[in-house]
């Protein structure tokens, strides 16, 4: 199958390059009403509150894996629920059986554990998804930035300049590839 689009990003709320142009897959195809997180002073938890809408271009049942260069799976709340999606595990397995870059945020790592990929791997995720990663046989690393295979993850998106850059390095590294492979 031939590289079609470069990265597939679920529940992310910003784009970090204009340059690239990100899918927005959903359950189903359709606008999203997304929330804002913050922690307030003195709290350990976020607090949410009301924030703009998404649209998303393609339901996650339409996802062909091999047409994307890249996956990246945010955090947020939407993990806690998107990582009943069989079609979503169905992709991000998928990505990590053809070793393609994935980055994993905050609890995105939900969405990994749910598919059963990141045994024997070092990740880092938010303290309180430490022990779903430690139950899945993975080792958590409290660090801004843990490559291990072909994943990137950083801890929260305050972790971003520096699990980013590396995300991009590796997409880069295999669009070259593809390139070079004559499938783009």
């Amino acid at each position: 199958m031939l590289l079609k689009r470069w990265i597939l990003c679920i529940h992310i709320t910003a784009s970090v390059r204009t340059d690239i142009k990100p899918w927005w897959p959903g359950r189903e195809q359709r606008i999203y009403p997304l929330v804002m997180h913050e922690i307030p002073p003195g709290w350990d938890i976020t607090r949410e509150s009301p924030s703009y809408h998404l649209a998303s271009d393609i339901a996650f049942r339409d996802v062909d894996p091999d047409e994307y260069a890249g996956l990246f799976l945010t955090g947020g709340r939407a993990p806690e629920y998107l990582r009943y999606d069989e079609d979503l595990i169905r992709i991000v397995r998928r990505f990590f059986e053809l070793s393609k870059p994935v980055a994993v945020v905050c609890h995105g790592a939900e969405i990994v554990v749910a598919a059963g990929v990141i045994s024997g791997e070092r990740m880092a995720t938010v303290p309180k998804c430490k022990l779903d990663i430690e139950l899945c046989g993975a080792t958590f690393v409290n660090e801004g930035c843990v490559r291990s295979s072909n994943m990137v993850s950083g801890r929260t998106w305050h972790d971003q300049h520096l699990y980013m850059p590396e995300f991009m390095r590796m997409v880069a590294e295999s669009v070259a590839k593809v390139i070079a492979q004559g499938q783009l």
